[in-house]
């Protein structure tokens, strides 16, 4: 079987479109974590170079910015570029700037050569997510959701072991132990090079696209209503992400604010939150394959509404409990969004995965910077009771179009 199979075998399940490769799947997720593993250690060592150099909160945040914006502004610019011509070792590539970042970074004795540094880190950030989500599409077959859920999970594996490499190695042992995490990209090229192999010998799958019916033709929306349901997907990604950094950056101030727990006992409470959040990203996509991801996306935004409303006024365990179910219900949406608007979009796979990963990580970046800013004027309470109606914003979904790709998640 496929499955068994390293990412480089070419049998007769790997050249079909409709079957999907699991050993891909498994690869990409896999490298996925291996990335966003890298990816995290930069926030993770903030304190050790705030020691180090006697940066200010305002320079630490200048790190973060230069990350961001080479992370999120050209993710839309390689998913373009590789639309129009498919790049498959552009992915190794990626992952070398990303270890040539980190090789940087853990010999940089000067504020300008950490932004340098860090710059290369999103850059080669930018270059694997829409890519890998190409590699995704490529080897979901019928089962587009179920794929970006499983390459999604290896991004939040990653996001979530960073810091404990960060607390267990480069705490204790300096800066210069972000070389040690080498290892980790070095590998990351090993696989993403036999990925590129294998993406080479199939690209048939993105290439040939498959002619359409003149009915489906008509059913398809019209480019003003593509671009209409654009702007509301873009809407849903704000609530989503802005909600979810509020939990995910500030829950534990929230829980030791309000119910005076230790900040050990807030970490736990955390834990089950960022657990339930990898959960729900599993189960979205292919619940999306089978009901339509147009149903998904309206549960996992607007279905979290009630809930949210209420966290502000729970007790300390019905907390836990709320924001469980709001990290189960949140968490299934952007598998959906992104194979809801590579449907709308077809064709433009690369273009569409950068755009929205680019808006995650732009979002997310710029969310947690404005929350801080509200809750030292106003108060942490506050935050989270402002926050609770963003989920309202999923009523917008009643004006997505049907797409055709929705019509065959049910068959």
């Amino acid at each position: 079987m496929i499955e068994d199979q390293p990412p480089h075998a070419v049998t007769p399940a790997a050249t079909d479109p409709g079957q999907t490769v699991f050993a891909l799947l498994f690869a990409i997720s896999f490298s996925h974590m291996l990335n966003d593993t890298i990816q995290a250690l930069l926030p993770a060592i903030y304190p050790v170079l705030k020691d180090s150099y006697g940066l200010t909160f305002t320079q630490l945040g200048l790190i973060t910015l230069t990350f961001q914006v080479t992370a999120s502004l050209l993710q839309p610019l390689v998913g373009y570029i590789t639309d129009k011509r498919p790049l498959p070792f552009s992915l190794p590539v990626g992952m070398g700037l990303t270890l040539t970042g980190l090789l940087a970074l853990s010999r940089a004795q000067s504020f300008p050569a950490i932004l340098v540094s860090s710059a290369l880190v999103g850059s080669g950030s930018a270059i694997f997510h829409p890519e890998a989500s190409r590699i995704a599409h490529m080897a979901a077959g019928r089962r587009r959701g179920l794929a970006q859920s499983l390459f999604q999970v290896g991004g939040n594996a990653g996001s979530s072991i960073g810091p404990l490499l960060a607390a267990w190695f480069i705490v204790p042992h300096g800066q210069a132990a972000l070389s040690w995490f080498s290892i980790i990209a070095l590998l990351g090229v090993a696989v993403l090079w036999q990925i590129g192999l294998w993406q080479a010998r199939n690209l048939h799958r993105i290439q040939r696209k498959p002619a359409r019916s003149s009915a489906a033709s008509r059913s398809h929306p019209s480019s003003g209503r593509v671009a209409f349901a654009m702007s509301i997907l873009v809407v849903l990604i704000f609530s989503k992400y802005v909600y979810l950094v509020s939990l995910s950056n500030y829950y534990t101030f929230y829980l030791i604010n309000r119910f005076h727990v230790s900040v050990q006992t807030s970490q736990y409470y955390l834990f089950l939150f960022l657990f339930a959040v990898a959960v729900g990203t599993i189960v979205g996509g292919p619940v999306g394959d089978r009901i339509g991801r147009k149903r998904v996306i309206w549960f996992s935004i607007l279905g979290a509404a009630p809930f949210s409303l209420w966290l502000p006024h729970a007790g300390l365990w019905l907390t836990a409990v709320l924001t469980v179910i709001i990290g189960l219900i949140l968490a299934s949406a952007f598998s959906a969004i992104l194979v809801y608007a590579q449907e709308l979009m077809p064709g433009k796979v690369g273009m569409i995965a950068g755009l929205f990963f680019g808006l995650a990580f732009g979002i997310a970046g710029i969310g947690s910077a404005v929350l801080g800013k509200v809750a030292d004027m106003r108060g942490i309470d506050f935050v989270f009771h402002a926050c609770a109606f963003l989920p309202l914003l999923g009523l917008l979904t009643v004006f997505l179009p049907e797409v055709e790709g929705e019509a065959h998640a049910h068959k």
